[in-house]
């Protein structure tokens, strides 16, 4: 837009000039002579140009001028705009990704203490149902003789009461009191 700005510019100043000069003009600075009777019709004064068509024209390539100006403005707002938005987008682009960047590796590392932590939880999983197994069977192997000893509760207080009564009595016989 630039450059056809400046040839437009230039054609007008040529054309100005040209169409001031040709309304002074004079054919090749010669007076003027009657021609010869056999000579062909030709101009009878020198050609000063088509004015006011020659004004049109002017005219026109000022109006061309005035649109490249026009092109040339908004063409250069317009990238103005487009190079801020892009670099916008670029500062924005590179700020996220630098962001998911970081938390990427954030969440690396807290998958690797969690693996870590799983895998010393499962550890200690299996030892505490080692010894859980242990003491279950331990358990097992005390239940008949604490806890399965086919005596009901009703039983073993009446036996403890007989028991206690006999103690009862052998202490009075040690004491000498009763010796029936």
């Amino acid at each position: 837009a630039k450059a056809a700005q400046t040839a437009v510019q230039q054609a007008t100043a040529v054309l100005k000039d040209f169409y001031a000069k040709s309304a002074q003009a004079t054919a090749l600075a010669q007076s003027a002579q009657s021609p010869a009777e056999d000579a062909p019709e030709t101009f009878d004064k020198p050609y000063q140009g088509l004015l006011p068509e020659g004004g049109n024209v002017v005219s026109f390539l000022e109006v061309v001028l005035t649109d490249f100006a026009r092109l040339e403005s908004e063409t250069s707002t317009s990238e103005a705009t487009e190079t801020d938005a892009y670099d916008k987008f670029t500062f924005e682009s590179k700020k996220d990704r630098a962001l998911k960047e970081n938390e990427k590796g954030h969440k690396t590392a807290k998958r690797s203490d969690s693996e870590g932590a799983l895998a010393q939880t499962e550890e200690e999983l299996k030892l505490t149902q080692g010894q859980l197994d242990k003491a279950v069977a331990y358990y097992e192997k005390l239940k008949p003789t604490c806890v399965d000893s086919g005596i009901t509760y009703e039983e073993r207080v009446k036996r403890r009461e007989e028991e206690i009564q006999s103690l009862q009595e052998a202490l009075k016989i040690l004491a000498g009191t009763d010796l029936s």
